[in-house]
């Protein structure tokens, strides 16, 4: 960390949700916001001080990763006749962005917004050769509370002088039942997304572009996660969905809904990113969380949308190449509401 920047944690509170925030990974610690009766919960896994996951306890709680998002195939990449090698961390791949990524890094808080529509923008300036991508990167991450129960992410990065792949994530585990109600099998969920891209023993995309009607992976209508989970390889869903079918809101396509039916909290996901990782806390196992909360498997959802996963080493699958001097813009839309 840099001399004159320290971890710390911020609020967002615009009297229905209140969000808490650090400069660490630019990570939602806490997220704050009523049922159908009025009773306030707090929906996201996490920690009670940011001491965990500076000590890297957090299986990626509420952060955003980058500079790439989720597996890159052996670490390695081809970019303009050059051979890019990363950090292998989850062998044999590179995970999210290596070793720290835009994860584990204190980000500069660059204003601080209270009133009706609170807000605070992080900066991180990734150097060239960091993790062993090409580049110098300014990466901005804003967090608005935009309506009373609804919270905008506006991620954007400026390439300088090198093309580089860039796809950022937030990785936010959601229960809608309350961070410590026990596993969201009987969660209800939609994806927009009539394909997934199938992956190896890996967890690397083969390249193929698998439709999903028919198989566990469909979830074009609302279906409970525990209804077929069990039909999954492997310990649940962690998979990539091509988001195609959603209607649009200000630019930004329906991605997912989520229902708590014992709280009737819903989640509607909005985002302009071309698929989206469906992950059901799989790899969670006995992580002792806020007020005590022991986090097992299933504990919660991610809904990260994203440039689809190895999607440098892919050339059917949409570019996540940034060119100097052209800017990568990713906005997320989290709407909160009962029914």
């Amino acid at each position: 960390m840099a001399d004159n920047q320290k971890a710390e944690l911020f609020e967002l509170d615009n009297g229905t949700m209140r969000v808490k925030i650090s400069n660490y990974g630019a990570t939602i610690t806490s997220m704050v916001v009523p049922d159908k009766q009025g009773n306030l919960a707090d929906v996201v896994l996490g920690f009670d001080s940011l001491e965990p996951y500076l000590k890297g306890a957090a299986p990626y709680f509420g952060c955003i990763v980058g500079r790439v998002a989720n597996r890159i195939k052996d670490g390695k990449f081809t970019l303009n006749g050059v051979e890019y090698s990363l950090l292998i961390n989850k062998p044999p791949n590179s995970l999210h962005g290596g070793h720290k990524g835009f994860a584990k890094v204190v980000w500069e808080v660059v204003e601080h917004k209270d009133g009706e529509h609170p807000s605070i923008t992080f900066k991180y300036n990734s150097p060239d050769g960091e993790e062993g991508y090409p580049g110098d990167v300014t990466v901005t991450a804003i967090y608005t509370l935009t309506s009373s129960t609804t919270m905008r992410l506006d991620m954007e990065a400026l390439v300088e002088n090198k093309p580089t792949p860039i796809s950022l994530a937030q990785h936010t585990y959601w229960n809608l039942s309350g961070h410590s109600s026990g596993n969201v099998l009987e969660h209800l969920v939609q994806i927009w997304a009539s394909h997934i891209t199938p992956v190896d023993e890996n967890t690397i995309p083969t390249g193929e572009i698998m439709p999903v009607k028919g198989t566990p992976f469909d979830f074009t209508t609302e279906k409970k996660i525990g209804a077929s989970i069990h039909e999954v390889p492997g310990l649940g869903y962690d998979h990539n969905y091509v988001l195609d079918c959603g209607e649009e809101k200000l630019g930004l396509r329906h991605a997912a809904k989520v229902k708590d039916p014992s709280s009737s909290r819903v989640l509607n996901l909005w985002s302009n990113a071309p698929g989206m990782q469906f992950y059901t806390a799989n790899y969670v196992n006995g992580i002792v969380g806020k007020g005590g909360a022991i986090y097992g498997k299933h504990s919660a959802l991610c809904l990260e949308t994203q440039g689809f996963p190895n999607a440098i080493n892919q050339p059917n699958f949409p570019s996540v190449v940034v060119q100097p001097g052209d800017k990568y813009k990713h906005t997320m839309l989290f709407e909160f509401s009962v029914e």
